[in-house]
């Protein structure tokens, strides 16, 4: 996994980081955050919270004894240890783009099915860059919708050998998710439990946590599994038009749902999430990519960084471009260059989002994880000492010379330099005699070629069939 060692980019000044402060202490006390679920509002009663009805109204020094109980460094496990993650600090983890119902391949848009599914997993397994496949890296329509969770938690199981996400449609299927977690690491300590699930809960912004989120939520914190406890906000429709009020509202919904998660199991690990975008005020379609979201993705990195808990990047290459063009590359990168500047633990979406996050696409996923290898090399710092100053080839080569025959080239030519994956550099003759592909044509060849190179990470016989029975079984009493 990559370690971020530059430093982290600050744009709010310590006034305005006071301001945000007062913010949300205001907001969390006076208009406070509704759970739709009895036991979580028993929970916050009999620790002193204020409630009207199902509106917990929180005393803000409460939610910071919260928050000192979660812990600021975890690893997340993976049935491969070489893939075990660690979560906080300068550490970055990668999963592709969650939840799209649709999948473009070429000039085919579609619904995404299961075999769709499988393939986004087996591409995430084999490009080291991403660290997980996440759970949901598109919908497969074509399963049943009550028991599709235990299709897609045995392709993440089988198909990758790295982290992945649990179900939060309902409690039950997170109770699915442990018990096929399980399955493939052995019981758990219930005492000490080790992380081996995240769970992405939204709020229902503004300011409301649905009962089935919560469902999810709370089996995951008595289990001390991760929720990456998530608000999503488009300014203008779940979040007023202004982003100093959005970073208020993100910060009041994530804290709320850490402090459950605390209440319910103290030093259960979590992710501060963040999803701060606008709506387009023309259309009404949410927009991906504009500086509303790069400005909303520095500032959330650094409030989150004051409450010393890790991190989730509201944006990967997230884009509102129906195709994989100049415009997705260019809202892409305006959304995942933020999140490395700001120091994000987890990037979601970080390969083939497209047309706002409806649609996953696989050219596209192919020029994200050749725009992400380039970021994760920028960020490296810098080496810098007396070998790098290659004196020794200027002596060889003297004043009006070249270094492409030197001794310091030829012993470093076939590293020195990033190598691209997708991207050309062949003069035009060349790349019009080669059939003239366009970055998308060339990505398609990738997508495709690294489909016939997969190898499937390898899985105990026994643990496989135990995992395909029980999903057999769910299944049945799911209905299906």
């Amino acid at each position: 996994m990559f370690a971020k060692r530059v430093p982290h980019y600050e744009l709010l000044s310590e006034d305005a980081m006071a301001t945000i402060e007062g913010g949300w202490r205001r907001l969390i006390s006076e208009i406070g955050v509704e759970f739709l679920h009895d036991d979580a509002v028993e929970l916050f009663r009999a620790a002193g919270q204020r409630i009207e009805g199902q509106i917990v109204h929180f005393d803000p020094e409460f939610v910071l004894e919260q928050v000192a109980k979660a812990p600021s460094e975890y690893d997340l496990a993976a049935r491969n240890p070489d893939h075990t993650v660690r979560v906080g600090g300068r550490h970055m983890f990668f999963a592709p783009t969650q939840g799209p119902p649709f999948v473009r391949e070429g000039d085919d848009r579609r619904e995404a099915t299961l075999a769709d599914f499988e393939q986004f997993c087996r591409l995430s397994q084999t490009f080291e860059q991403l660290d997980t496949p996440g759970g949901l890296c598109c919908e497969p329509n074509d399963r049943p919708l009550d028991s599709r969770h235990l299709d897609m938690l045995l392709a993440v199981q089988t198909l990758t050998d790295k982290p992945y996400m649990g179900a939060v449609i309902t409690g039950e299927a997170a109770r699915d998710t442990l018990e096929m977690t399980d399955i493939l690491f052995g019981p758990n300590d219930a005492e000490r439990p080790q992380a081996r699930v995240f769970a992405v809960v939204n709020a229902n912004s503004p300011l409301r946590f649905d009962t089935r989120m919560l469902e999810a939520m709370i089996v995951y914190a008595e289990a001390g599994q991760v929720n990456v406890i998530t608000p999503f906000l488009l300014m203008g429709a779940m979040a007023p038009a202004s982003v100093p009020a959005a970073l208020v509202q993100q910060t009041v919904e994530a804290l709320a749902g850490l402090s459950l998660t605390q209440l319910i199991r103290p030093g259960a690990p979590v992710i501060l999430g963040s999803f701060l975008s606008h709506t387009d005020m023309q259309s009404g379609s949410p927009g991906f990519g504009g500086p509303e979201s790069a400005v909303g993705l520095l500032c959330s990195g650094q409030i989150a960084r004051r409450f010393g808990i890790p991190w989730r990047a509201g944006g990967g290459f997230l884009t509102s471009s129906q195709l994989p063009d100049a415009q997705a590359a260019y809202e892409g990168l305006n959304t995942m260059l933020p999140a490395f500047l700001a120091g994000a633990n987890y990037i979601e979406h970080a390969a083939g989002w497209l047309e706002s996050g409806l649609v996953a696409c696989y050219e596209k996923f192919i020029v994200d994880i050749e725009m992400l290898r380039m970021l994760q090399e920028e960020f490296k710092p810098l080496e810098v000492d007396e070998e790098s100053l290659a004196y020794g080839a200027h002596q060889e080569v003297g004043p009006g010379g070249h270094f492409l025959g030197a001794v310091h080239t030829l012993e470093r030519f076939r590293d020195c330099f990033y190598r691209p994956l997708l991207s050309s550099t062949e003069n035009f003759e060349r790349w019009e005699r080669n059939g003239a592909h366009d970055a998308a044509a060339r990505a398609a060849g990738i997508w495709r070629e690294t489909l016939e190179g997969y190898q499937q990470p390898p899985l105990d016989d026994g643990v496989r069939g135990a995992l395909e029975e029980f999903v057999t079984r769910r299944r049945a009493e799911l209905g299906d």
